[in-house]
């Protein structure tokens, strides 16, 4: 998979002009200008819509994490009702006119990635298990090293970018055309919500590939109704169901988490996916 030159921040990493002065401007006579920096975002503004605050835009500003967001993010009330990140990420932001659940999957993920490294820094400890000898150990992962997952890798799946923020791709067996999006953090939201209730539901079986093909298509053959999409995600056979998952994947701007693993147990050597435990946000926890 090619690889975007530039590392998260990358070029615009660090802002040059001074930040602004954020929080309670009466401070008895004592205050100071709370640092900001640009993160690069892998959509590069591109697939929002076009009065999108991001759109065309390949950077967002944000505030460095203070106290107030270590307090979000030690919330049993938040953390239960799941959303202390998504507070986090709207308090450090300082477009306020951005809202957090419209940022797209990878765009949010580089920000949580950016918010961690000024946080804490870039080297990362958790407790990982060898693929080989399932051993488990301390590992050191190092975040600066993180890059940009390119869309429209050739892969052999012919994707049109229809430039409003869908694309098109024709179904190998069925040979449907299907229209389908990329998710913003709304859509994780109601995924995550749907496949927790799937797993609460007596005799109901998780429905994760179900439920991420009805969220990402727009149309099937230019129908657009609910009914069309929920007939033709449960009834395409395989093929068309993991045709429609790689083109997702393709075309969707992330982060590449995976890094270089080297067991000290066995010495077995490889790519590892960089996991996101709450060692992520609590370092010293």
């Amino acid at each position: 998979m090619s690889r975007n030159k530039d590392r998260i921040g990358g070029p615009h990493g660090h802002d040059t002009s001074p930040p602004p002065n954020v929080g309670n401007s009466d401070g008895g006579g004592f205050s100071f200008v709370v640092p900001t920096e640009f993160v690069a975002l892998p959509s590069g503004g591109s697939f929002y819509h076009e009065n999108h605050p991001l759109q065309g835009s390949d950077t967002i500003e944000i505030r460095q994490m203070t106290a107030k967001e270590e307090d979000i993010l030690t919330s049993k009330t938040l953390l239960k009702k799941g959303v202390a990140l998504e507070r986090v990420l709207d308090n450090i932001i300082v477009n306020k006119s951005i809202n957090v659940n419209s940022l797209l999957t990878g765009d949010r993920n580089a920000l949580i990635i950016a918010a961690r490294v000024s946080a804490y820094g870039n080297m990362y400890e958790t407790q990982v298990a060898c693929p080989a000898c399932t051993e488990s150990q301390v590992y050191a992962f190092d975040l600066n090293h993180t890059h940009f997952k390119t869309t429209m890798v050739d892969s052999g799946i012919k994707v049109d970018n229809n430039g409003d923020g869908t694309f098109n791709t024709e179904l190998p067996k069925t040979k449907l055309l299907v229209t389908f999006r990329l998710m913003n953090g709304a859509d994780e939201k109601a995924f995550t919500a749907g496949v927790e209730a799937d797993r609460k539901t007596r005799n109901q079986h998780e429905r994760s590939i179900s439920r991420l093909l009805s969220g990402i298509i727009v149309s099937v053959n230019g129908n657009n109704t609910s009914e069309a999409i929920d007939y033709t995600v449960g009834n395409i056979p395989s093929m068309d169901a993991r045709h429609l998952r790689l083109a997702f994947r393709q075309v969707n701007p992330d982060i590449d988490m995976t890094q270089h693993f080297e067991c000290e147990a066995c010495g077995h050597e490889g790519q590892m996916e960089v996991p996101l435990t709450a060692d992520f946000f609590w370092p010293d926890r």
